[in-house]
This record gives structure tokens, C-alpha cells and sequence, in this order.
């Protein structure tokens, strides 16, 4: 009991920052037109900076770890695959497939939001706070894969059935599939991960004044992120006109929380067992990564490429709020 209060006592801030942001946001406190400048900042300025002082920090075997790799990818290509299959279905009569009816487009955002962990407003400072310094790396490496591979899959996967005519589908995968690499290099984050491993790799250290405002900026990464999660979400709450059946979206939850981490896990033993060079240590961080709610921008990409954005709202929400509880429980059974 001891051991959990403890991990609540290093959680419970971050989880009450996220809570912050969204009663701001729902009281009206903060202006929703003011959300995307918080966005901006988090985006452009302060995660950069966390995340390049992480990388630089981080030894470089630590950030090129091939067996996390591996693992990591395989559990999010495993996770795709099976959200979509137990939620893709058109409602055809007679059809043996989910009863939600779901479409390629909600079926493969559904399937985002259970693969994609929010590692980088929540995961690394959360994480860094709970295990220290060396959490840093294997946690760098899954945002890496996830903002590279798992959102440009579950994008392409996504246009399949943009279009009712005949071979449309694919083309149109492709088209977005194009679409959201060309989104991932204007992204800064995975630059700010390349500089750093880059930096690690050479030894390079910025100058002191220099770094002292990459420092600024990362400090205030972690506060400002939490809490414009709970600005995000609350704001797709709020402009989400349709009712979402609980069906649609509480599976999704228990997919992402319990069946993600359970998973990792699993594959990472695996890996261990024959014979893969994965530390266990490593293998903890990626199962707690797992174990984290789902990533609040994907609100924003279901909302741009037309998916339903209340369902994917109500899968973030719910899965922040039980991730309370659940996260610093898988935190007590593996640390």
C-alpha cells in the first residue's frame, strides 16, 4: 500500500494538470481560441527543447536500441491490426463482422488511438519523474516510431474507403499515406529527436547561454502540455454535436489500457526468451509507455481527415481518466 501511495504522490500532479486544463477549458476560463496557441508552444518551442536535451543527454545505444525496436513496432503493427478487425464493419445485413458498422476511416483512427500512448505531452516527464533519467531513451524511442510508422499507417489505412469507386481506395491510401509522412517532416519533434541523438552521438554540448534557453523551454514543456490536454480534450467534447454509443468507444479504451501494455509485454519476454538483447529494464519503460491513456492529437488528425472526432474525444477522455488509476498500478506491479 505504501509503494502505490508513493507512485500516486509522483502521478497525481500530472493527472491534476490535465484536469486543470480541462476545466479551464469547459468553464470558459480559457478562451478556446487560445488552445491552439498553447498547441503551438507545446509543439514548436517546448517539446523540441525537452526532447532534444533528453536525446543529447541520452547515451546513443540507449536511442538506436535494435531489439526495443523491434518489439515496439511489432506490438503497434499487432494493435492495428487487431482494433481494426474487431471494429472495421460496414452494417451490412448479415455481416458476422463487429456490430458497430465502422468504416476504413473511423476503424483505422480507432485503431491510432489504442496504438498511439500520449508519450510525449505525458510519457517522457512522467516517466523521467518515475524511473529516472535512463527512462529517457527507450521512451524516445517509441515516439519515434509511433509518429513515423503507426500514425502514417493508420492514416493510409484510413482514406481505403474514401471513395466508392472501384480502386479509389487505394489511391487515395497512398495520396494520404504521402500526406501524413510530408506531415511527419514538418513536424518538429522528430527533429528535435534526431539533432539530440546526433548530438549524442558526437559528444556535442550547445553553448552555455544557448542551452540555458533550451532548458527554459524544456522545463515548461511538461506543465503547459498536461495541461493543454485537458484543454484539447474538453474543447472536442465540447464541439462534438453527436452522441457517441458507449459501444463505439469503451472497447477501444480497454484495447488501448489493458491489451496494449499486456501485450508489449509479452512480445518483450518473448524477444528476451530467444535470445534478443533487450534489457529488462528497457522492456519495463516500453510495457509502461503502453500502459499510458491514448494520445490527445489524435483528436485533432481524426477531426482534419473526417473520422468521428466524439468518438475518438470520448476514447482519449476515458482513457485519460481511468489511466489514473490504472497507470499507477502497472507503475507498482513492474517498478
Amino acid at each position: 500500500m505504501g509503494a502505490v501511495l508513493s507512485i500516486l504522490l509522483v502521478t497525481f500532479p500530472f493527472f491534476a494538470l490535465v484536469l486543470c486544463g480541462y476545466v479551464a477549458a469547459r468553464r470558459a476560463w480559457l478562451p478556446q481560441a487560445a488552445i491552439p496557441g498553447l498547441n503551438t508552444f507545446v509543439l514548436y518551442f517546448a517539446l523540441p527543447c525537452m526532447l532534444y536535451r533528453f536525446g543529447s543527454s541520452t547515451p546513443i545505444a540507449q536511442l538506436l536500441d535494435g531489439s526495443l525496436i523491434v518489439v515496439y513496432l511489432l506490438c503497434a503493427l499487432l494493435m492495428i491490426a487487431f482494433t481494426v478487425a474487431v471494429t472495421l464493419g460496414r452494417g451490412q445485413r448479415g455481416s458476422k463482422r463487429l456490430r458497430s458498422g465502422l468504416g476504413w476511416n473511423d476503424a483505422a483512427f480507432g485503431a491510432l488511438v489504442a496504438a498511439f500512448p500520449n508519450t510525449g505531452f505525458m510519457g517522457v516527464p512522467l516517466l523521467v519523474a518515475l524511473l529516472g533519467q535512463a527512462a529517457a531513451g527507450p521512451t524516445i524511442v517509441t515516439i519515434t516510431i509511433d509518429m513515423l510508422l503507426t500514425s502514417s499507417l493508420c492514416i493510409a489505412l484510413s482514406r481505403l474507403d474514401s471513395s466508392s469507386e472501384p480502386g479509389l481506395g487505394l489511391s487515395g491510401s497512398a495520396s494520404a499515406a504521402r500526406s501524413a509522412l510530408k506531415g511527419v517532416m514538418s513536424n518538429p519533434l522528430p527533429w528535435a529527436i534526431a539533432l539530440g541523438t546526433l548530438a549524442s552521438a558526437a559528444g556535442f554540448v550547445l553553448p552555455a547561454p544557448v542551452m540555458g534557453s533550451v532548458s527554459l523551454l524544456a522545463d515548461a514543456a511538461s506543465p503547459v502540455a498536461l495541461f493543454t490536454i485537458g484543454a484539447v480534450l474538453a474543447c472536442s467534447q465540447m464541439n462534438s454535436g453527436l452522441r457517441t454509443p458507449v459501444g463505439r468507444y469503451l472497447p477501444v479504451v480497454l484495447i488501448k489500457l489493458v491489451l496494449h501494455p499486456l501485450l508489449v509485454g509479452a512480445v518483450g519476454l518473448g524477444a528476451i526468451a530467444l535470445g534478443l538483447p533487450l534489457e529488462r529494464f528497457a522492456l519495463t519503460v516500453v510495457v509502461l509507455v503502453a500502459a499510458l491513456p491514448s494520445a490527445s492529437n489524435v483528436a485533432m488528425l481524426a477531426e482534419r481527415f473526417g473520422a468521428d472526432n466524439g468518438r475518438i474525444a470520448r476514447i482519449i477522455l476515458l482513457s485519460t481518466s481511468l489511466a489514473f488509476f490504472s497507470f499507477p498500478a502497472a507503475v507498482a506491479l513492474l517498478a
